[in-house]
């Protein structure tokens, strides 16, 4: 006769270790304040004791920190509150864009501790010679990391376009890509190719995606669910339903930007007519605004087109106004599709948020059929113009949280 009682005890206790170490960082990351091994034993149901070996393994793998103690009046030794570690793990955030590549490191906390933006036009280029361009950001961000006592653990690339479960970008039509196997390209290059306990080192996601997940986890204040549209040379939209990213069942949900808003209209990239980016896209607004031959990369173009608006510049606000009600025509249809009450501007949105948000109203009000009861919320990201690249790093580092166990096996 055999049992199983050994082994199946030993992994229904290591699963109960791993649950409580990711419940009790949950909480420390949760709170609003530090929390004591007292509080987290109230508010978990767990023993004292457990949460104190748990909390000792979250110190000794460098998720944890103890903070100092507030002073309070009375007798006996304030407790010591615990925050997450700033000199542990971190997320490395990479992004391609058309017109520039960017790269941030994001601490356990939130932080960014690193960021940086090489512009360049990005579509002469074949994908390799890209990425390589890439890599010298990861190498330049990884050197940083560590000289702050940060350890990478683990990459999430942001693209503009269609990217399968691989990581392969199945179409980018704004930079020219069609079925570019990025994880291949990358192998080889440091830090993108050590993998942490199983889990590929590099993630690759469309970047709307990882600039609505961003803009979910900014700060208690986000709602639970909305639409975060990302403008820059293409238009691309993350659907945020219930606190989750909805991805559709391929993974390619929020192609708002091919959305047409005047079928028999201007051609698209894409091989369509009338699509949104045509319109409310930034070379679209430039070249209304007369700035097209102008060469401005993304970050400046949105600033100049916000001064010259700020200015009262009528060729710009005709652009913006024009935009605003194209963007309002696609987003009308995505509220009265999803039911959603929340609209976040982004990307290079953002900053021209004053001036596009009227125009998106309006075609919200004249559109969506509960517009007049169930009013619709439009507003700049918090994350801004750098959404995608900190959500992406951002990423990385709430997957830590959510399975710390992962970490705390490399750490060992």
């Amino acid at each position: 006769m055999t049992t199983t009682s050994g082994p199946v005890g030993a992994v229904r206790q290591g699963s109960l270790r791993e649950l409580n170490l990711a419940v009790v960082l949950g909480r420390i990351a949760a709170a609003e304040r530090p929390p004591s091994r007292a509080d987290l034993a109230a508010e978990t149901g767990l023993t004292r004791a457990t949460v104190s070996a748990v909390v000792e393994d979250l110190i000794t793998g460098r998720l944890v920190t103890e903070a100092e103690p507030a002073p309070r009046a009375g007798a006996g030794r304030p407790a010591r509150g615990l925050v997450l570690a700033g000199d542990g793990p971190a997320g490395l955030g990479l992004e391609v864009n058309v017109d520039y590549l960017a790269a941030c490191v994001v601490d356990l906390a939130g932080r960014v501790r690193h960021h940086t933006v090489h512009r360049a036009d990005l579509r002469p280029l074949s994908p390799a010679d890209a990425l390589t361009r890439l890599v010298a950001l990861a190498v330049r961000a990884r050197a940083d990391a560590a000289a702050q006592g940060l350890t990478l653990a683990g990459a999430a690339l942001a693209v503009p376009g269609l990217v399968d479960d691989a990581g392969t970008v199945r179409l980018a039509p704004n930079l020219g890509w069609r079925d570019v196997p990025v994880p291949a390209l990358l192998a080889g290059h440091a830090p993108l190719t050590e993998r942490v306990d199983g889990v590929p080192p590099l993630v690759v996601d469309n970047e709307a995606n990882l600039a609505a997940l961003g803009e979910l986890h900014a700060g208690p204040a986000a709602p639970a669910s909305f639409l975060h549209i990302t403008g820059e040379v293409g238009i691309g939209a993350g659907i945020v339903l219930d606190g989750a990213l909805f991805r559709g069942t391929r993974g390619w949900s929020g192609e708002i930007g091919h959305i047409p808003v005047r079928p028999e209209g201007r051609p698209c990239r894409c091989g369509g007519r009338g699509c949104l980016e045509r319109y409310a896209g930034q070379e679209a607004i430039l070249a209304a605004a007369g700035l097209a031959e102008a060469d401005l990369p993304a970050d400046t173009a949105a600033t100049r087109l916000a001064e010259l608006a700020e200015a009262g510049s009528t060729a710009a606000l005709d652009a913006l106004r024009e935009a605003g009600t194209a963007l309002g025509v696609a987003v009308a249809a995505v509220v009265n599709l999803l039911d959603l009450d929340t609209v976040v501007l982004g990307g290079g949105y953002a900053p021209l948020a004053p001036w596009l948000r009227p125009p998106v109203l309006a075609e919200i009000s004249r559109r969506v059929l509960t517009a007049a009861w169930s009013p619709v919320t439009v507003r700049p990201a918090a994350l801004g113009a750098d959404a995608a690249v900190v959500g992406a790093a951002g990423s990385v580092v709430r997957r830590i949280i959510a399975w710390p166990s992962g970490w705390l096996a490399r750490a060992a």
